[in-house]
């Protein structure tokens, strides 16, 4: 009974260790979230920015898996080359090991001090980056505490003859222990509490060197698979990254296995403790797994370009179907294929646009991530138009050639702004509403409703003035700026009178559907500047600072 309770003893501050870790990744990602992966996004360019990028998030966030699947979400989106993403893993890797060298210290005394600091913080504050901050020192300080109870646990279990048979029958089957070490890390989805455990158990001389070494090298395999595991989709490439790391932690696994008599007598050269002993092994193993893969990672990417190929959806929106490369010497024909490939962007806008007022109607979460699919298609396409068009002879072009190139640029680049607003400005405010448990009132979402239906009828008579100049249709559109500038302007008119009524229950929602109507013109904007006003510039029927405005944007494009 006494071996029973400890072991349920053990789990309990596992589990212990595991929330804390969670809350600590969980208040990061909800404080620094979306900043985090802005500053990500930049900074994998190359192979060494990339390895310091992955060290710092993960160091942040303190999970390798949790980093892992950002730079599998990034490189599975196509915005990430394999080979940066490679080295990120690599230092996400090493990132992990800087937790546990930190956590090898003792902070016992300083956790009730951070949970006090944690809790305040989250019981002042609403929803907002001081409240997800009170997260993280609640986490902190449950993981210390953890850590402490755990070692003071295996005190007494030092005598437990299951325990200690168990170990014994593990000393001289090292790979099977690190089969175990490997589905516990898995499991737990975390290589930080396995490796605390292994150094907690070689602290108290209940494992021997070698197996501790073999325990280690299960956790950094274990946390590999699971980014695998949870990379959706059923494309091939899209492995390639996840595979990629298991492939280098099973290098390293295998090369320190061959070396595994001798790596023992290298530790004492470090430090008499066994605890810091298993935690400085975790760490040289991961930073000698870098330093040999890092110059080797072009070649290693081509293996798995190999290996796991590319799969082509015919059903893909972000398949060009148009830019045909053969019809390069005749600019007539390219210009043709351009255009139409354009009209695809402007049929994508138009989805993202009939989803963002069906959410607004009726909430539907999955619809959200089904635009940023599309959004993603959108910019793709319209990269794949912007190359096609620079790569045109342009000596062969005449001056209506030159004309028609600027303006599918400029359609093509419009609408994919467009797709951006509506993706991240109006379906982002949907999310907002759900978040924060908000109700548009029946007037408002009866107002918005009627105005996106007149931005996709004006969508429609953009596109169809990209393919026709009609110069009245041409004014008509630009006659709708005034109508959503009259909008913007009486909507905020109405948020002014309910703050000066005392009204303060409904200011936050009057901000709120104010940045909507602003996006909705904005959106607007884009589909007038680029079709209704250079026909009516070529018309002489511009005004003067309408034209100053289309030259400013042209110049600052």
């Amino acid at each position: 009974m006494k071996e029973l309770f400890a072991l349920l003893n053990f789990g309990g501050f596992i589990a212990l260790l595991l929330w804390g870790v969670h809350m600590v990744q969980s208040g990061v990602q909800r404080a620094f979230g979306s900043a985090l992966r802005v500053w990500m996004g930049r900074a994998l360019s190359t192979r060494t920015r990339s390895f310091f990028t992955g060290m710092a998030i993960t160091a942040a966030i303190q999970s390798s898996t949790a980093t892992g699947l950002m730079i599998s979400s990034f490189a599975a989106g196509g915005l990430l080359a394999l080979t940066p993403g490679l080295a990120a893993m690599l230092g996400a890797n090493v990132g992990t090991t800087l937790i546990v060298q930190l956590l090898s210290f003792n902070f016992t005394e300083i956790a009730p001090v951070l949970i006090l600091i944690g809790v305040w913080l989250f019981r002042r504050n609403q929803p907002s980056r001081r409240r997800d901050l009170g997260r993280v020192f609640i986490g902190l300080g449950l993981l210390l505490l953890a850590l402490h109870e755990l070692v003071l646990m295996f005190s007494p279990l030092q005598d437990s003859q299951m325990l200690g048979t168990l170990l014994h029958s593990l000393a001289d089957q090292p790979i099977l222990a690190l089969l175990l070490s490997a589905i516990l890390a898995w499991a737990s989805h975390s290589s930080v509490a396995v490796v605390v455990m292994i150094m907690s158990l070689a602290g108290h001389g209940m494992v021997e060197p070698p197996l501790a070494i073999a325990l280690v090298l299960g956790a950094n395999l274990g946390t590999a698979i699971n980014p695998i595991l949870e990379t959706g989709g059923d494309d091939p490439a899209s492995k390639r990254l996840p595979m990629g790391n298991l492939g280098t932690r099973i290098a390293g696994c295998l090369l320190a296995l061959l070396l595994l008599p001798w790596l023992p007598l290298a530790m004492d050269l470090i430090t008499d403790s066994p605890a810091r002993a298993v935690a400085n092994f975790h760490t040289l193993f991961n930073i000698v797994v870098s330093l040999v893969f890092l110059p080797l990672l072009p070649s290693y990417a081509k293996l798995l370009r190999r290996m796991f190929p590319k799969r082509t959806d015919p059903n893909d929106p972000s398949r060009p179907e148009y830019l045909d490369e053969s019809a390069h010497e005749v600019p007539g024909i390219a210009l043709g294929n351009a255009s139409r490939e354009a009209l695809r962007v402007a049929d994508l806008l138009q989805s993202l646009l009939a989803m963002a007022r069906a959410d607004f109607r009726r909430d539907n979460r999955h619809r959200i991530a089904h635009a940023r699919y599309v959004n993603n298609a959108v910019n793709i396409l319209d990269r794949h138009i912007t190359t096609y068009l620079a790569t045109l002879d342009q000596e062969s072009m005449n001056t209506d050639d030159h004309r028609r190139l600027g303006e599918i640029l400029a359609f093509s680049t419009s609408m994919a702004h467009a797709a951006n607003i509506t993706t991240n400005g109006l379906l982002g405010h949907t999310s907002t509403l759900r978040k924060k448990g908000w109700m548009l009132s029946p007037a408002q979402i009866e107002q918005l409703t009627e105005t996106l239906d007149r931005l996709i009828r004006n969508q429609r008579q953009a596109a169809a003035l990209f393919v026709a100049e009609d110069i009245k249709s041409a004014r008509f559109l630009a006659y709708e700026k005034d109508y959503f500038r009259e909008l913007e302007a009486s909507a905020a008119e109405q948020h002014l009178q309910d703050i000066k009524a005392g009204k303060l229950d409904q200011a936050e929602i009057g901000s709120f559907y104010l940045d909507v109507l602003r996006d909705v013109k904005a959106i607007n904007s884009c589909l007038v500047d680029a079709t209704a006003y250079p026909i009516l510039a070529k018309h002489d029927e511009l005004l003067p600072n309408r034209l100053r405005e289309i030259e400013e944007a042209a110049s600052n494009d």
